[in-house]
């Protein structure tokens, strides 16, 4: 009876532990922002919407990449790198600066990473006014 027991806690104690496993790998999965991710943003002045494309690649706690979006001339897509990236668990942050017209504009996005989504706020100044709105981008699988 004894060594039902024992085989029993044992059991029940590998059971455990490999469910703590696949939590913990879950949750490392859950915060990969490694790859492309696209999402669409209002067109100017009430024109069709545009495709944003943003590549990352993370090391350590360092976020790197490009953000491809329509230019102005024609919609010929535009790549900018991302600079001040970082990613804390599942909190990432970085900023583009575009530049047109000798001017130049910096945009602070900030959000949560999940398996398949980015969902956050961005940030930038207009005219010397604050100004934010939502972003949510989709992991987009490669086709093989």
């Amino acid at each position: 009876m004894t060594s039902i027991r024992s085989l029993t806690k044992l059991a029940l104690c590998a059971v455990l532990a490999l469910g703590f496993m696949s939590v913990a790998q879950a949750q490392d999965k859950k915060a990969d922002a490694t790859g492309t991710w696209s999402w669409t943003r209002p067109g100017r002045n009430g024109g069709a919407e545009q495709k944003m494309t943003l590549k990352l690649k993370v090391e350590g706690d360092k976020v790197t990449g490009k953000l491809t979006s329509p230019g102005r001339q024609e919609g010929t897509p535009v790549e900018t790198e991302i600079k001040d990236g970082k990613i804390k668990g599942d909190e990432i942050s970085f900023s583009i600066t575009r530049e047109f017209n000798g001017n130049s504009m910096t945009q602070k996005y900030s959000g949560k990473v999940t398996a398949d989504g980015i969902k956050g706020k961005i940030e930038s100044e207009r005219n010397g006014q604050a100004q934010s709105r939502d972003w949510e981008a989709k992991k987009v699988t490669e086709k093989k």
